[in-house]
């Protein structure tokens, strides 16, 4: 596991994809700050990225990284993850793969979509959540809580393989990218405080 403060090293390279995740001070975007963002490669190297308070404008490699149309990302609920960044970052992160839609829409015999809960079914991995709700806004973040960190991006590669071949086994795999092509309305809706919910209504 790597740690860094406010950016990513200009020598970290992320090829073909890279797993994400955030941890936040809460759940609402314009409110909470983000205040770690993991990632994860292919071959498993975990970095964890602390930004600290006010220094969102530090994160140039960061960005870079999130807007490269060449490297896929891949989120666990890419709704909230795209949503916490663009709105600290100002960018637009492109291109996106979800595993808890890709998830629902293999996964049609189950409505359990957390991480833990696919972990567990497809990677016979336990994963402890004991920290999700824990301060991750202090300076000096525990070692419990950077474990738990780096486990939300460490598996993501794995499932997507899985997934991928139950999406494509049910013939979803367009519809799968279809809809993680509107996560990214979805976002945008969310952060002009527009009721995507009743956008669609009569």
């Amino acid at each position: 596991m790597n740690f860094h403060k406010n950016d990513l090293p200009s020598n970290v390279v992320f090829k073909n994809s890279v797993a994400v995740d955030t941890e936040t001070m809460g759940l609402v975007t314009k409110r909470d700050r983000l205040c770690l963002v993991q990632l994860c490669s292919e071959d498993g190297e975990v970095h964890i990225v602390q930004i600290q308070k006010d220094c969102e404008n530090k994160a140039e490699n960061l960005k870079r990284l999130l807007t490269d149309e060449s490297v896929l990302k891949i989120f666990h609920y890419a709704r909230f993850d795209i949503s916490i960044l663009n709105y600290t970052f100002g960018i637009k992160t492109n291109p996106i793969y979800c595993t808890k839609i890709a998830s629902k829409l293999a996964r049609t015999y189950s409505d359990k979509h957390g991480l833990k809960n696919i972990c567990k079914e497809l990677l016979d991995v336990d994963l402890s959540k004991q920290e999700q709700s824990s301060d991750w806004g202090r300076e000096n973040l525990s070692p419990e809580q950077l474990k738990y960190a780096a486990g939300d991006v460490l598996y993501l590669h794995r499932l997507k393989s899985r997934l991928d071949e139950m999406l494509a086994r049910e013939g979803r795999m367009s519809l799968a990218e279809r809809c993680f092509e509107t996560v990214k309305l979805f976002s945008d809706l969310d952060l002009a405080d527009v009721k995507s919910d009743e956008l669609f209504l009569h």
